[in-house]
Parts: C-alpha cells; structure tokens; sequence
C-alpha cells in the first residue's frame, strides 16, 4: 500500500471486517495527511476544517459531496459559518478501510489546486 498516491486512486467495494485496516496501517497512514486524526475509538477519521465565510465553506462541501459520489463513498459532515468537520469511516467494514485515506487524500488535493 503506497500512501503517496492515494489521491489518484479510486475506492473500491469493501465488505467484511478483513478490509479493516489495523493499527500499524491506520498510523502510517495518518502520519501521511497533516491534520487528520483518529476519532470514535478507531472506528473512523476526522478532520476540521477553516473557511473565510460561508460560501468558501459551501463550496468546500459542494467539491467533496462531488468526489464521494463519484467514488460512491461518502463521509459525515457538520459544518457552519466559516468551519466543516469531515468524517470518513467504512461502515461495512466496522472501521477504518483504505477508501477512508483515499478519499481524505482526494479532499487535501483538492484543497492544494
């Protein structure tokens, strides 16, 4: 699993608690998305994110909502004024998959144009 090149990967169907990733993988994995966090337990990551206002905010979330159906995977969101929290986890899976990095990975990508 090359984590460099996550962003231009794509999701793929992930079923059963064997696409898991377990601890090692999920913090290497991390430690390749600043900011990115475990949260609930390891069952998922998390990130916040800060806008100027609610458009920039609204945009951000109009991009991802475009790329998680495109990769049919799609995360929590909560968001307000200027702020968005994305949570990505792989509920068929009990946890964290690789879609989960893929898609974070995509989401900072978008945010580097």
């Amino acid at each position: 699993m090359n984590p460099d090149n996550l962003s231009t990967r794509h999701c793929q169907p992930r079923k059963g608690k064997e696409h898991a990733l377990d601890h090692a993988q999920v913090a290497e994995l991390l430690s390749r998305l600043p900011g990115w966090q475990l949260h609930n337990d390891g069952k998922a990551i998390v990130k916040d994110f800060s806008f100027n206002d609610f458009h920039h905010t609204l945009g951000f979330i109009n991009a991802v909502g475009f790329m998680a159906n495109q990769e049919d995977h799609h995360p929590d969101i909560d968001a307000g004024y200027g702020h968005c929290q994305l949570l990505w986890s792989t509920h068929d899976v009990g946890g964290v998959s690789l879609n989960d990095f893929i898609c974070a990975a995509r989401v900072e990508a978008l945010l580097a144009r």
